[in-house]
């Protein structure tokens, strides 16, 4: 998904508790508020119940309200009719539907240590609660749900900083498989998009050394490999835009001189290409840089 595409057309509209009454007017303006109305009662509904899942105990649960959520947040990217993607943005200033709050209290949430079981535990006196960890499965969902979150609606990026999502982004990138640490990579660009509180964390944190320590590892698989050369130009290209930007210095320590003038030079290309083509130059792009580094 490109935010630019989904959210073009979507700079105002009504408060959710505005919407106009289902009366007064003629046919065709009450008609039209019917059809509002029932739109939203259906996100709402789509909202409530996938969250209700994705907050529960367990893993196989909260995979299934995440699953729902996707498919909510496809939807909403693909319908021709903005006021679905009005509503899911006003929806998100409503505490009950709000998305990025559950993602990083469950799925996204790791615990710091196993529960502490007492006596009381054992002889049933006080029950205890029992929380099955995320899956694989579930956390490479709840990253897809993020990431349309952002680019469907950039406030959402802003409510992401207060979990500290780069750092938990980038801790899931270095210590998980493949399948989560490529789409890791999509959620960054998508976080720090026109965020530069986000763009700060990833500094902080030193998210371009960690990228770096996956793209130079000829250990690691060469699709992750490839997909970190993409964001690198994709981050170049759209998130630190600037000729003189402090991380093209990072990068030249990293990459050396030769990769880094590769990466400025390509990330400038396709303004004129179709998506398609666009994706095609993407990763042709970025299996030059894959090339272009010396292995360690």
């Amino acid at each position: 998904m490109n935010r630019k595409e989904v959210v073009a057309a979507a700079g105002g509209g009504e408060r959710l508790e505005e919407l106009p009454a289902a009366g007064g007017g003629g046919g065709g303006e009450l008609d039209a508020a019917l059809a509002l109305r029932r739109l939203y009662r259906e996100v709402t509904l789509a909202l409530r119940t996938g969250l209700r899942d994705a907050k529960a105990d367990f893993s196989f649960l909260r995979a299934r309200g995440l699953r729902s959520l996707l498919g909510f947040l496809r939807s909403t990217a693909s319908s021709s009719n903005d006021s679905q993607l009005l509503l899911f943005r006003h929806s998100q200033s409503i505490p009950d539907l709000q998305v990025i709050p559950v993602l990083f209290q469950n799925s996204l949430h790791q615990p710091k240590e196993d529960p502490v079981v007492t006596l009381d535990h054992v002889f049933g006196i006080e029950p205890m609660k029992i929380t099955s960890p995320p899956t694989d499965s579930e956390i490479s969902l709840a990253l897809r749900v993020f990431e349309g979150c952002c680019l469907l609606y950039n406030r959402c990026t802003a409510l992401a900083h207060k979990y500290k999502a780069v750092k938990v982004i980038l801790n899931i990138l270095a210590n998980r498989g493949p399948a989560e640490q490529g789409i890791c990579l999509d959620v960054l660009i998508s976080l720090m998009l026109d965020s530069p509180s986000n763009q700060m964390d990833f500094d902080e944190y030193n998210g371009l050394e960690k990228v770096a320590e996956l793209l130079k590892d000829v250990q690691v698989e060469e699709h992750i490999r490839l997909k970190c050369g993409e964001f690198l130009l994709l981050l170049i290209g759209h998130v630190y835009v600037k000729e003189n930007s402090p991380i093209l210095e990072q990068m030249r320590n990293l990459f050396g001189e030769q990769c880094a003038s590769l990466i400025w030079a390509a990330s400038r290309f396709g303004s004129t290409l179709d998506a398609e083509q666009r994706q095609m130059a993407l990763q042709i792009q970025a299996r030059r840089v894959v090339e272009s580094l010396e292995p360690y």
